[in-house]
Formats: structure tokens, sequence, C-alpha cells
């Protein structure tokens, strides 16, 4: 299906929105009023431009207040619809949106209301043009779609029907599937929204928070499943109200925008996008930093041994268990200090993976190769943190791990037990993002990797609120964990964690203090609480307070963890799950945020 965008979703003049949307590869746009008015193109010139750049002008809106009004009211109305039959004809549009009236003279009559939209689209068919009506959420008598088709049916003209907009049906609880009754040559347009679920007026949710499909907690799916059977044939089209989008860069939104839409056509049965198998888990972590020194004194007192270099770039592999961490010095930038940069998630068909990737926009990183070196895909997330799809030494398919000299033969994974605090594996990655990408990331994650992402959670810092959403897949192999800068400035509090899994944190931690590299010290007030929490048995929380262990518990069984000193951006955490614990602490991280806050300053 065509993809369209209003320009309202994007920030900048109306000249840069399209030539964003053109880029990004959308079909065509929906000229907000507001963008033509308070821009210097003429509307002949947005027009040129849009042909030039292989849009569509696909709608032009909006029009309010017109219908179920005193005559004198409608006099004046279809005045300022001749004048804006006239700005379509020159902008080359021929389908105007006209929302359902807030205005304290309009009646609750839809006979009058049928009658003057009919009048309406009679003076717009005389310009070659269509009248889309749509039912605001918050419309003073008309605020929902069935309503909407119900007077637009009543009013009986071909150049009149009706706008289906997702936000106004799913925030009003309407049920989607009567769409399907509706002919779909009468359904003229669909405008889709995802808002994240809340508890506040409708007007003000619309405005500030709607999101992209796949980003907030509507189910678009079926709607567009509805309003495809019943026959309708125009453009997906994204409107999106949205203090943040409008603040961020429109090229990197509008890529955002055509993802959404790619996913939300694969979800809805509409169109088929190359499959890949989920994540298994992370083949390595990569660590960047002009000086390694201090990450290697952290690596070893975790229990890590240097076990190879890659042949050609400088890059280090150190190794316990199942966990890889590499640590880069080609730096590269102004940024020198150490920094989470890459990751590398196993996958059973690498190439598949990246040819999903690709489908749904994920920018390709370019990678210098030797002729020997094993292929190995990778694509950018929204951060800038790489990703590659991994195979590791496995028969069927070339390892990266073959790039690297002086690696010994692997030696299995210790058995439970044989060693004190032995490290299995990387549990999961937190990322901090920039504060204007994390509903992209959120839908990055999902729509290139295939992990499903969990509910936000705003979390207590000292200087403020850090909103954080894990995704994961399936059987949690891969769990990675997007926290919010916590402003547009931040750059440089944008701290980044590897989450290690041991199956004796006690043992592992003491390793880290027998070494001397220290964990971070909580507070003895938190414990004295846990102890009022959980009543644990006392030599245990005494053990627990010792080392400086959190501990959470939930139905499935218990979460405990603690935390390296940062080094530059990043620092680690020991974990051990048991009894099926699936979360990640979260009731602990004011905890943990606090401490670091002291423990930096």
């Amino acid at each position: 299906m065509r993809k369209s965008i209003a320009t309202v979703s994007l920030s900048g003049p109306l000249s840069e929105k399209l030539t964003a949307v053109a880029t990004a590869g959308f079909d065509g746009v929906e000229i907000f009023e507001n963008d033509l008015l308070g821009g210097p193109l003429s509307p002949e010139e947005v027009r040129l431009r849009c042909a030039d750049l292989g849009l569509g002008i696909d709608l032009y809106q909006p029009f309010r207040d017109f219908e179920a009004v005193p005559a004198d009211t409608l006099a004046r109305n279809l005045r300022r619809a001749e004048h804006k039959f006239a700005v379509m004809e020159r902008l080359g549009a021929d389908l105007l949106l006209v929302c359902s009236s807030v205005a304290p003279e309009s009646v609750d009559d839809d006979a009058l209301a049928a009658g003057q939209l009919r009048l309406l689209a009679e003076r717009a068919a005389d310009h070659g043009i269509r009248i889309a009506y749509e039912a605001l959420a918050w419309g003073k008598h008309v605020s929902t779609y069935d309503h909407a088709w119900k007077i637009v049916e009543q009013a009986d003209h071909p150049a009149l029907g009706t706008c289906l907009d997702s936000f106004h049906i799913l925030s009003r609880g309407s049920d989607p599937k009567g769409i399907a009754d509706i002919p779909g040559e009468k359904i003229f347009f669909l405008q889709l929204a995802d808002a994240p679920l809340m508890a506040m007026d409708v007007l003000q949710w619309s405005r500030h928070y709607r999101c992209f499909p796949g980003q907030g907690g509507f189910d678009l799916a079926p709607l567009v499943a509805a309003a495809v059977r019943a026959g309708y044939q125009g453009p997906l089209s994204l409107e999106v109200f949205n203090d943040v989008f409008r603040q961020a860069g429109a090229a990197s939104t509008a890529v955002d925008a055509l993802r959404s839409l790619l996913l939300l056509e694969e979800s809805a049965g509409v169109s088929v996008l190359p499959a890949a198998p989920a994540p298994s888990g992370f083949a390595f972590a990569e660590l960047t930093a002009a000086d390694t020194e201090p990450l290697r004194g952290v690596l070893e007192a975790l229990g890590f041994a240097h076990t190879a270099r890659h042949t050609w770039m400088p890059v280090e592999l150190w190794e316990q268990g199942e966990a890889r961490i590499l640590l880069n010095t080609g730096v590269s930038g102004r940024r020198q200090d150490p920094a989470l940069t890459a990751i590398g998630v196993e996958t059973a068909e690498p190439d598949r993976a990246a040819r999903r990737a690709e489908a749904v926009l994920a920018p390709v990183v370019p990678r210098r190769r030797a002729p020997l070196d094993a292929p190995l895909d990778a694509v950018a997330a929204p951060d800038g943190t790489e990703v590659f799809f991994c195979r590791t030494e496995q028969p069927d398919h070339s390892s990266w791990t073959g790039d690297f000299t002086g690696l010994p033969p692997r030696a299995a994974p210790p058995e439970r037990g044989e060693t004190a605090g032995a490290i299995r594996r990387i549990d999961h990655i937190a990322l901090t993002q920039p504060w204007h990408q994390f509903d992209e990331a959120s839908l990055f994650h999902r729509g290139v990797l295939g992990l499903e992402p969990d509910g936000s959670l705003d979390l207590a810092d000292p200087y403020g609120l850090v909103r954080s959403r894990a995704v994961a897949s399936p059987d949690g192999g891969v769990r990675i964990v997007l926290n919010i800068a916590p402003a547009p400035d931040a750059e440089g509090a944008r701290l980044q964690h590897i989450a290690l899994a041991t199956d004796d944190i006690v043992g592992a931690a003491r390793r880290v203090l027998d070494s001397g590299a220290g964990l971070l010290p909580i507070s003895a007030n938190y414990y004295d609480d846990l102890d009022a929490r959980y009543e644990l048995d006392p030599e245990r929380l005494a053990t627990l307070a010792r080392l400086g262990i959190l501990y959470d518990r939930d139905g499935g069984g218990e979460f405990l963890h603690c935390y390296t000193a940062t080094v530059g951006r990043v620092f680690f955490e020991l974990v051990q799950r048991t009894g099926g614990y699936r979360g990640y602490g979260a009731q602990n991280a004011a905890v943990r945020l606090a401490a670091q806050h002291l423990h930096q300053h």
C-alpha cells in the first residue's frame, strides 16, 4: 500500500520536511495547513517541490467547525471553503479533511449536518475535490467513527466519504470491527497514530503524546486489517502530534515513521517482510576506548582472561564461560572515554537476520574486511550502537572468532560449582538512549531483532526520573534494557552497562573485592528496609550488606545483583537469577542510581 505522512509529524520548515519524507521512502504527504501558511513557498512551489521529490499530495488538512450550524454561519463557512478549494487547486491536492465540529453554535442534528456536508461536497466536486469527514474524539456532537459514517451515508454524495483516524477511534475504546461494514470506496482516507495508554483529557493526549504505530499501547493491526477487508485502497498515512518528534531531526524521524508503517503492514497481514529467527544469545559486547587499561583491570577482577587479538585491528578478545568482551582501541571522533559501541547477537541464520534488518530500514554499517575475514553483517541501532549478526563456532557457518589469533581450543563452560563465582554468559545489556529516540529504539529492537518490549517504567533518580523499558527474546536469551537520557544536553550522562550472569554471586563478588577492584557501596539503610520487606536470614542479609549485593523477589524466584564502579560511560553488573525470575531488579534502581551519583561525585 502507498505510504504517506502528515507534515505536522515532523520538525522544521515545510521544505525540509518534504525532503526528509521523500528521502525516507514515502510515497506521499498530507500538507498540514499551518506548514503552508507559515512558510515562504507558494502553493505552486510546494506542488513543484513535491513533484520533483516524487511525492503525491494525498490530503490537505484540516478544515474545522463546518457542519450543523445556523444559516449565517454556514454562509461564512462556505466562503471559507471556497478559499481552501482555490488553494488546493494551486497545490494539486484533491482531498480535504473536514473534522467534526467543536463550534459552540453547532447543534446536535444529524440531518442538518448531513445536508450541510452534502452542500460542501457539491461545491468541492465543482473543483474536482473530495471531502473526507472525520470524527474527532472530542467532537461536540460527533465523536465516533460510526456516527460520522452514519452522517456521510445519509448525505449520500459521491464526493463525500469518511476519514478513519486510529487515535480518535481507539482513544475512545471504539471497536474497529465495524469498519469492515463501511463500503471501501467510501473510506476516503486512513490516518494512523499510536499512543501510550494514559488517563488524561483526550485532547491533550492527542496533541502531545501520539507516537508511531508499535510505539504505544494501541493495537492498530486489527483496525488496518478491517479497513483493507472493507476494500480501502488508499494510503496508510501517519498523523502524529508529539512534542519530542517536533524537536528531533526530521530525517531520522521520517525513517522511524516509515519503519513503523512497514511493521504495521506486516502485523496486519497486508504485506510480508523477510523473516529471521529470534536471536538466541549474545556473541559479544564491544567496548571502545583510547586507553583500555582501566577496563582490563575490571575484567581481570571479574575473572575474564585475555585469550586472543584480532589479526589486523586493535581489538582484544576477553572470555569467561560463554561471555565474550571485545576491547577496541581504534577510537575515532572526539569521545575517547570507554563506551559500549557494539554488540553481537547469536542467530541461526545471520544472512536472513541481515536481510530482515535492511527490509525494515536499519542502516547497514560499512566495514573494512581483509580477504580472509569472516563475513559479518552489522546494522546501526538508533543510538549508534552497532549490532552484528553472528553464528559463533558452529560447523555450518564461518565464525567471527576465526579473525582472532592466539585463540586456544574452547573449553566447555565449567560445571555448576566448579569455579566459585564463575561467570556463565552475558545476561543483559543496558543502553541509555538519546532523549528523543527512546520510542524509536523500542520499535527498532522489536522490528529488527524480534525482541518483545515490556512496559515502560519510571525509575527514581536523585536528579529526576529515568524512563526505562526492557526488550527481550521469548526465551530470555537476549535481553536489552533501554533507558532514556535525562535531558537533551546529557550526552555525557548516557551510561551503559553489561550484566554478567553467575550461579554464585557471593563468590563472584568476593573475587572482585579480593582483587582490590571494589564494588559499588550500598547504603546500610537499604538493608534495614530489605530486612523489613523480606525477613531474610540474618546471616544471609549480613553477607549481602557486606558485599553490596541488592535483592529482589517475584512469584518466579529471586534476583541478586551488584555493580562495579563506572569506567568512562561503562560499568558491569553481576546478576544471579533463580526460580524463573525474569525482571531486572527495577525496585532497586533508585538505590543503585543514588549510590552511583554519590560514588562519582
